[in-house]
């Protein structure tokens, strides 16, 4: 059976062992796809009647395939990316870049900072693994990278760089330092175009249901 035609059914789901039963289905309204896992037994202490027990699934997912914002009226889906690394031997060398103060930096910083930018939050000099990236948006899992003119001689580096990101489900999005300096403008239109790309599209394509609640309908 098709993964879509499940959505028509409530199944009992024994979730991730539990021996409580949840009544599982998934509600579609217009562009809008939420799983709603709802307790069949009296609300549990501290919640209130006729409310709805969430179990662990629910809330990590909450992180992910609901609408951040729209870009050109087209929804984009939340991208959070759980447990990335972090070298804490990096956190002197990423504060003293955030006072470094490179121009392209600060005048990209500017454009986007408190959600200038489709009120979508963006932190800079953000530790990822062994690299500090530029620029780092945790809804949506995308990383920006402002690259100067040394970086015309470090492309395996580059390359060795993006693909370690792209390795958690990072979204790389590259832009270089003359432009940000002399184009800004279509800087800014072209990472819209990424995102959407990227974190657009139809949210039932968005939404990732978990492999063990899949294989609870397959089985």
């Amino acid at each position: 059976m098709h993964l879509e035609q499940y959505f028509q059914y409530n199944n009992k789901l024994n979730i991730f062992g539990s021996t409580t039963e949840y009544d599982f289905h998934v509600d579609i309204q217009q562009t809008e796809l939420s799983i709603v896992l709802e307790r069949n037994s009296p609300p549990m202490e501290g919640c209130p009647q006729g409310g709805v027990a969430q179990s662990s699934y629910t809330k990590r997912n909450a992180k992910k395939g609901t609408i951040l914002t729209t870009i050109n009226n087209k929804n984009i889906y939340r991208n959070f990316i759980e447990n990335l690394p972090r070298s804490s031997r990096l956190n002197q060398l990423a504060k003293d870049k955030r006072k470094e103060g490179i121009l392209s930096e600060v005048l990209f910083w500017k454009q986007v900072h408190k959600g200038c930018f489709h009120k979508i939050d963006f932190d800079c000099q953000r530790i990822i693994g062994n690299y500090i990236v530029d620029f780092y948006v945790k809804a949506l899992g995308l990383v920006v990278e402002v690259d100067g003119s040394s970086h015309n001689y470090k492309q395996a580096y580059d390359a060795a760089r993006k693909a370690y990101l792209e390795s958690f489900g990072l979204k790389v999005f590259r832009c270089t330092d003359f432009d940000v300096k002399n184009n800004i403008n279509e800087v800014f239109i072209s990472l819209e175009d990424f995102i959407i790309k990227e974190c657009g599209g139809n949210s039932a394509e968005n939404v990732k249901l978990d492999s063990r609640v899949i294989q609870k309908f397959t089985n």
